[in-house]
């Protein structure tokens, strides 16, 4: 029986491998020193104990020391592993004698290997490669490598390169499908239920405007000696003045939706698997706290909630920085979120939100200013054993007094904030709990940016 013209051609490759090593004739120790490699490349799924394991089995078959180079996404070689240190966690730059090639070479008493990637996948690297050479292994000392020990040293580099190149794009697929876990509930919780408060304005000026049909109908008399009829122009009028109020409503939400909605789904997040920074200077006190406080007021004003602004800005500072306009406005959307469900009353029978900034000089190094954006609001302090874990994912206070959510408005804050390269934090404070944020004081050539004009 023949096999099927596909499997055919997988068993005369199969064949052609087989003749392959015998003729290479290795011998026991490098064939053990082969399937000892790929057992336990097969066993440890992490890249670190991936590098550990490209040297650890030359010291232990052959007692050479080895270095292993990857290049990084700067297309930069960075040494990420050797054998008598082990893992480099801060990963310099190669030496000077080290150069990227893809032929194997002697230098400085050693003998250095390329180590190339899959040819049908290279495209899906995080960086580019020349000649498929994705890094290199260095090998001490070379003297006493034979021709035939530099040869398979070779082969050996190859299977490295394969395996790490499957490695470096499982660990890309993890991390991506991991930031679209993350970004569908960030839109589900930044979006979708902020949405849903839409349709009570909606429906609330569809009474209005029925209201105002209703009136229609009763001013068509024009009777001056109606006595209703003055009573019904004065609600006309407030009628009208609340629709427009409505409306404002309406485009302010409108507006933030759709600003969430661009800084969310842009394409570089998915493409990256991680969100992308669309910096623009602007001014946070004008173009992004007040736009988002004014969605929040009448839920605040509804659960007796005043403001504060004068915690550490000036009422006529607003200096630019430059940010991601829309996810810093989602930042101060979930801060605003949490002040109308969790502020409670202070020791004064006060209840309030703050909200300012300060400047904190050389925060971030020598000449490297960072602006605290403070949050404060009043209330009983966080307990101490919840305090370390506000931030994380999912998780939700002891505290939280049957109000709903889903533990991600903070989660979102802090990736925000520290994909700017700042900080979160929170400190309780007197009569109250303080949630800030440090960004870096950075201030772009670019022009102030243009509010958003919405068709």
């Amino acid at each position: 029986m023949t096999a099927p013209p596909d499997l055919e051609i997988v068993a005369a490759r199969v064949k052609e491998k087989r003749q392959t090593f015998l003729e290479y004739n290795f011998g026991p120790l490098k064939d053990d020193f082969l399937k000892t490699f790929f057992d336990l490349a097969q066993e440890y799924e992490t890249l670190d104990n991936f590098y550990r394991i490209c040297v650890s089995v030359v010291k232990e078959f052959f007692n050479l020391d080895s270095r292993l180079y990857l290049l990084c996404q700067d297309n930069v070689l960075e040494l990420v592993c050797d054998s008598l240190k082990g893992l480099v966690p801060d990963k310099p730059k190669a030496p000077s004698y080290i150069k990227l090639s893809n032929q194997a070479y002697a230098v400085e008493q050693a003998w250095v290997i390329p180590i190339r990637g899959n040819q049908l996948l290279v495209d899906r690297l995080p960086f580019y490669t020349k000649d498929q050479v994705i890094g290199l292994i260095e090998l001490f000392p070379g003297d006493q490598l034979s021709e035939k020990d530099r040869f398979f040293f070779e082969k050996f580099a190859n299977r490295v390169g394969y395996n790490l190149h499957v490695k470096i794009i499982a660990w890309q697929n993890i991390q991506r499908i991991r930031f679209i876990n993350s970004l569908v509930a960030d839109i589900e919780h930044n979006v979708i239920i902020p949405n849903i408060s839409l349709s009570l304005y909606l429906r609330h000026l569809r009474k209005k405007i029925n209201a105002l049909k209703d009136l229609d109908c009763l001013c068509e008399f024009r009777d001056e000696a109606c006595p209703e009829l003055p009573a019904a122009q004065d609600k006309f009028r407030n009628l009208i003045q609340e629709m427009e109020a409505d409306y404002q409503t309406l485009e302010q939400h409108y507006r933030g939706v759709s600003l969430f909605l661009e800084s969310l789904f842009r394409p570089s997040h998915f493409l990256k698997g991680h969100l992308v920074l669309r910096r623009r200077t602007c001014r946070v006190q004008s173009e992004i706290i007040q736009p988002q406080l004014q969605l929040y007021l009448p839920k605040l004003k509804d659960r007796n909630i005043d403001i504060d602004d004068s915690m550490g800005v000036m009422p006529d500072e607003d200096l630019p920085l430059s940010v991601d306009k829309g996810l810093i406005a989602q930042v101060y959307a979930n801060l605003f979120s949490n002040a109308v469900k969790y502020t409670r009353r202070n020791y004064e029978g006060r209840k309030y939100v703050a909200y300012g900034r300060d400047v904190l000089r050389d925060h971030f190094g020598p000449g490297k200013d960072g602006i605290k954006f403070n949050m404060f609001t009043t209330g009983p302090h966080i307990p101490p054993e919840d305090r370390a874990r506000v931030f994380e994912e999912g998780y939700r206070g002891s505290n939280i007094d049957g109000e709903v959510g889903t533990g991600r408005g903070l989660y979102f804050v802090r990736n925000v904030i520290e994909t700017h390269g700042g900080e979160v934090g929170y400190e309780p404070t007197p009569g109250g709990n303080n949630f800030y944020f440090i960004l870096p004081l950075v201030v772009s050539a670019e022009p102030l940016a243009a509010e958003m004009v919405m068709p």
